[in-house]
């Protein structure tokens, strides 16, 4: 009941005629950066950033996140339309979702996505706003051993669940540690890693690397594959809307499994809703009655890539608010925002910040409706925005980075720093090394420092302090379980195989 009542005065809070127009505002900006290759969420996020420091931090937040929830929605057009992923959880849209377009099904593909998606969001906002307050609770018993034990599990999530290279991972990861060591030491207070430079005492702006990293990396990727847009037209009408309510129960099962895979997926942090919509779409196929059918146009397909991402893309926030940990690279963003309004992300929220925290989750409600109305009547003035030529809007994306990044602290340095992050984040891509772990690295380096160096100043140097305290050692041995999953899988394997052998050659004797 006192969640209920929370979540009231939280619509309170969001339905003001202020924060509806921050939201509408936030959602169409989303859905145009979602539809726009070499943009997306987290790029759009880190770009937008900027225009929230002159507002309240409620308002803030509800702006940030519509944006995020619009280029959930946005990213479908471009894939369904176009067969160019708009965002890198759309890919799997684009399987099922462009054939459906190419066979003049369009209307029918897009109200697959977005209706399952809405629907699916929804689902997850009810779980966000009954697990966060007794997430948070328990947060509140921690210290710093056990901060310092979730903040590597955070790490360890990239390692042993992301589908690259662990040894490409941990090298980003510890790419973003090396960048949020420079600036004054959090113990001594002294320069470290500073050499001499005054402007470098306050450390590397985690906006400027998000935006370079992202934003800038993006569109140098985007220009040199020249990117055309020639697609298929299409608009979505009552009829379109109708069918798919009226398979949507046929679906259920794959909505539902997508829905909880993806919720569950977002929680876990370093994760996000492009794994989820990959392994939904996997399931979907497995456990389908007509497997052959995936990638020749089938609606199942769409809703259970959409849906997923969808659930993904709220449940990523669940750890940041009640833990302090984002759960993808957009919440990374979030994150970082957080610090910039002078708030300390984490269980303390819920106590000190109640109006901060209910009208997030509120917003999510408010924003997940405006998206889906927004897409449903508007998908050709969207989809339009892809015939503007690219050499006009790579110029305007790029001026607004270097505004963004020039406001945080108003000096030179970060527009000198935003092109090398931009090469760097190109040269990353390009040479398949992950960002996310560099920009949570970033992020969180401090934070995980702080709760290193506390943990052993209280026990007097002893790294038994993170093995003797039941929380912490849980957290700690599911940490060092995933860092060395990755060798655990082959040898799995092997060991399956030799005893699939031995049976056949048993069963042979017999």
């Amino acid at each position: 009941m006192e969640a209920l009542a929370n979540l009231l005065h939280g619509f309170t809070i969001a339905i003001s005629p202020y924060n509806l127009i921050i939201a509408a505002f936030g959602v169409f900006l989303g859905v145009i950066i979602g539809v726009l290759p070499g943009l997306g969420g987290t790029s759009g996020v880190a770009i937008l950033l900027p225009l929230t420091f002159t507002m309240p931090t409620t308002s803030a937040i509800v702006f940030l996140s519509c944006i995020y929830w619009g280029a959930l929605f946005g990213g479908a057009i471009t894939s369904i339309l176009f067969n160019i992923p708009g965002e890198p959880w759309s890919v799997a849209t684009m399987f099922d979702g462009h054939p459906m377009a190419r066979q003049g099904k369009a209307g029918q593909a897009l109200a697959s996505a977005f209706i399952p998606g809405f629907f699916a969001a929804l689902i997850s906002v009810l779980l966000f706003t009954f697990f966060a307050p007794p997430l948070a609770e328990l947060a509140l018993k921690f210290g710093p051993a056990e901060n310092f034990a979730v903040l590597t599990l955070a790490f360890s999530t990239f390692t042993g669940l992301g589908a690259g290279s662990p040894a490409k991972t941990i090298a980003s990861a510890c790419v973003g540690f090396l960048l949020a060591a420079v600036g004054l030491d959090i113990v001594t207070g002294k320069p470290r890693l500073t050499f001499g430079s005054i402007e470098m005492l306050s450390g590397f702006s985690f906006i400027t690397a998000s935006i370079g990293l992202f934003g800038i990396g993006e569109i140098l990727l985007a220009a040199e594959e020249a990117l055309e847009f020639k697609g298929v037209q299409g608009k979505i009408g009552l009829r379109d809307i109708w069918v798919v309510v009226r398979i949507l129960p046929r679906n259920l099962l794959t909505f539902i499994t997508g829905t909880i895979l993806g919720f569950w997926i977002g929680v876990m942090p370093g994760t996000g809703a492009t794994p989820a919509s990959f392994m939904s779409y996997g399931m979907a196929k497995q456990y389908s009655k007509h497997p052959e059918k995936f990638g020749t146009g089938v609606p199942e397909g769409v809703m259970a890539t959409e849906s997923a991402a969808h659930a993904a893309g709220i449940g990523a926030l669940l750890p940041l608010v009640t833990l302090g940990i984002p759960g993808s690279p957009t919440a990374a963003v979030i994150l970082g925002g957080l610090y910039i309004w002078g708030l300390q992300p984490g269980p303390t929220l819920f106590t000190q910040q109640k109006d901060f925290v209910w009208g997030l989750i509120a917003s999510m409600y408010i924003g997940n409706v405006i998206g889906v109305l927004f897409c449903l009547s508007m998908v050709p003035l969207f989809a339009a925005i892809l015939k503007t030529p690219y050499a006009i809007l790579t110029p305007l994306i790029i001026l607004l980075s270097s505004i963004g990044a020039y406001a945080v602290h108003n000096t030179t340095l970060d527009i000198w720093l935003l092109p090398v992050y931009g090469l760097i984040g190109y040269v990353f891509k390009k040479l398949k090394y992950p960002l996310a772990p560099l920009v949570i690295a970033l992020v969180l380096g401090d934070m995980t420092e702080e709760a290193l160096r506390q943990s052993l100043i209280l026990s007097g140097g002893s790294l038994a302090i993170f093995f003797t305290r039941p929380i912490a050692a849980g957290f700690m041995i599911l940490t060092i379980f995933l860092f060395l999953l990755p060798a655990i899988r082959p040898l799995a394997r092997r060991v399956g195989r030799t005893f699939k052998v031995e049976e056949g050659e048993k069963a042979a004797e017999g």
